[in-house]
C-alpha cells in the first residue's frame, strides 16, 4: 500500500510516520527540499511524491494551507487516475470542497474533504509523532453521502492513523462547528495572553493560565487564512461571545452578587449539559 503525502509539517509528518509503521511506502512532497530530505533520513518518508507516481498511491493527504490545497490538487488532477482517493486535511472545509468537487467530477478521480481534529500548539515535522491521531476524531466532507462503498473505503484507508471515530458531515455544518470548537478557542487565547498582566504571571499561575494560553501559540499566516476563509461563522461567535462577556463585566461593575452567581451557575450548568456529566 502506498500513501502519497502533500506538507510535512505537524499534521502531514505525524501521518508520514504513522504510515510508515504502519508498514505502508510513504512517497512525500513538501515546500522546503531540507524538510523533504529530512523526513527521507528519518525513515518517516521513503521517495519524493510526483505526478509521475501520484498515480500509483493508495491513499493522497494534502496536509497544506486551503489556498495552496486547492491550487496542489487542480494542478495534479490531470495525474491521479482511478486508483487513489484525495483527502485534504485543512482546517476549513467550504471553500475547499466548492473547488475540488468540480475538479474530481471532472477528471474522475475520488475526493473527499477531511479535518483531522488533532494538533498542538508546535508546527513542523520535528514535532510530529506516529500517535498524534490515536483515538482523535476525524471529520469527513464526501461528495456523495450516500456512497457507502466510498465512505467504507475512506475508512479502511485512514486505518493506520488510529482514528477514534469518524463524522461525516456537510462542509457548511463543518465550518459552523469549527468556527467555535476550534477558532473561537485561538481567538480568545491570543487576545487573553495580550494582557499587561501577562508579562508578570510567573509564579501565579497554574492549570487554568497554561489551559487558556495554550494554542495562543500559534502559526499567524495559517490561522489568519483560516480565519478570514470562515470570517461569517466566526465573526458570529465572536459577536455571541462579547455581548456574553458584557453581562459578566456588568455584573461586577454594578457590584451585583446574585447576578453574577446566576451567570457563573448557568455556565457551569451549562458545561455540564454539553459534556453530559
Amino acid at each position: 500500500m502506498i500513501c502519497g503525502i502533500v506538507g510535512l509539517g505537524l499534521i502531514g509528518g505525524s501521518f508520514a510516520k504513522a504510515y510508515k509503521e504502519a508498514g505502508w511506502e510513504v512517497l512525500a512532497c513538501n515546500r522546503t527540499a531540507s524538510v523533504l530530505d529530512f523526513a527521507r533520513i528519518s525513515g518517516a518518508v521513503d521517495g519524493e511524491l510526483t505526478q509521475e507516481n501520484v498515480g500509483s498511491c493508495d491513499l493522497v493527504l494534502v496536509t497544506i494551507y486551503p489556498e495552496a490545497a486547492i491550487e496542489w490538487v487542480k494542478r495534479m488532477a490531470p495525474h491521479f487516475g482511478k486508483k487513489p482517493i484525495v483527502i485534504d486535511c485543512c482546517g476549513t472545509k467550504r471553500a475547499v470542497c466548492e473547488a475540488l468537487f468540480p475538479v474530481a467530477e471532472e477528471y474522475g478521480f475520488h475526493f473527499v474533504g477531511g479535518h483531522p481534529m488533532a494538533g498542538t500548539q508546535y508546527s513542523g515535522f520535528k514535532y510530529a509523532r506516529a500517535n498524534l491521531y490515536h483515538n482523535a476524531p476525524m471529520v469527513l466532507v464526501p461528495m456523495d453521502a450516500d456512497d457507502v462503498n466510498l465512505l467504507g473505503r475512506t475508512e479502511e484507508l485512514l486505518k493506520p492513523a488510529g482514528f477514534g471515530r469518524f463524522s461525516f458531515t456537510t462542509a457548511d455544518k463543518h465550518d459552523e462547528m469549527i468556527a467555535f470548537t476550534s477558532q473561537m478557542a485561538h481567538v480568545v487565547s491570543n487576545a487573553y495572553i495580550k494582557s499587561d498582566t501577562a508579562a508578570m504571571h510567573k509564579g501565579f499561575s497554574a492549570g487554568s493560565y497554561k489551559d487558556m494560553t495554550r494554542v495562543a501559540w500559534l502559526n499567524p499566516g495559517m490561522w489568519a487564512e483560516l480565519f478570514l476563509e470562515n470570517r461569517d461563522n466566526l465573526l458570529k461567535e465572536i459577536d455571541w461571545f462579547m455581548e456574553s462577556m458584557e453581562e459578566y463585566r456588568y455584573a461586577l461593575e454594578t457590584g451585583d452578587r446574585e447576578e453574577l452567581i446566576r451567570l457563573l451557575d448557568e455556565g457551569r450548568r451549562k458545561k455540564a449539559e454539553v459534556d453530559g456529566r
